[in-house]
């Protein structure tokens, strides 16, 4: 039962793993630089399309596009209805393991250690001290030594690093839909998929929101969160 249980989810598996490659390889081909480097405005727009993507408020319109797919390819309704099901369990339990392990971890974001060292804080931890208006105007003070692409996030942000919420939603997203081409053998918007998704955690390695390890404990997250999504036979047809 168990096994027969597990096999249902082995395209979703795949496709996990294939956006695990691209992420690793990615960050190996593009290693992110220096938070102090120059960012280019071509660069920075496109980082910053791909981040917002996943972020607030615009992941709910990645969302709605994602839970357009069914209704394109004519899936009966009751198909669909479960196919929308089981995406918003696994979109809830990410919320949920996320802000959890956020509190739990509480690992600085790599920015704060860059303010560190253009000795703007003390302590990468003195920024989670301050208040919301202060932690804008702290980042403020080096807008002249980092690109606005980069400072105009960092204001923005609050929480901890690890891991990255970004980075759980898309994983769910090619763990779900991608895994739904998969199993349907429609390779190309699996890829499509992927790389967006790939694109997605580039962005928040070179922004400087995420350590290396934020992301691939994101993905491992993910995967096992989404051994708890009901499987049901419907969402073969």
């Amino acid at each position: 039962m168990i096994s027969s249980y597990i096999y249902k989810k082995y395209p979703n598996i795949i496709a996990l793993a294939c956006f695990s490659v691209a992420m690793i390889a990615a960050m190996f081909i593009f290693p992110a630089p220096e938070l102090t480097s120059h960012l280019s405005d071509t660069l920075g727009l496109i980082f910053t399309i791909l981040t917002e993507s996943a972020g607030k408020p615009f992941f709910l319109v990645t969302i709605a596009l994602l839970c357009f797919i069914p209704i394109v390819m004519r899936l009966p309704r009751k198909t669909m209805v479960k196919l929308w099901i089981q995406f918003a369990i696994i979109l809830v339990l990410s919320l949920v393991a996320k802000t959890a392990l956020k509190h739990f971890t509480a690992v600085p974001r790599p920015f704060t250690h860059e303010l560190q060292q253009l000795h703007v804080i003390d302590q990468p931890q003195d920024f989670y001290q301050l208040s919301k208006e202060d932690k804008a105007l702290t980042v403020a003070k080096v807008d002249d030594q980092v690109s606005h692409w980069r400072t105009d996030l960092w204001k923005k942000k609050e929480s901890y690093s690890f891991p990255s919420g970004h980075t759980i939603f898309v994983a769910v997203c090619v763990m779900f839909w991608g895994g739904f081409f998969i199993r349907r053998r429609k390779y190309v918007p699996a890829a499509i998929i992927i790389t967006w998704a790939t694109g997605v955690g580039l962005s928040r390695l070179w922004l400087g929101m995420h350590w290396p390890a934020d992301l691939l404990g994101s993905m491992s997250a993910a995967a096992i969160l989404y051994l708890f999504v009901p499987e049901w036979d419907e969402t073969e047809s």
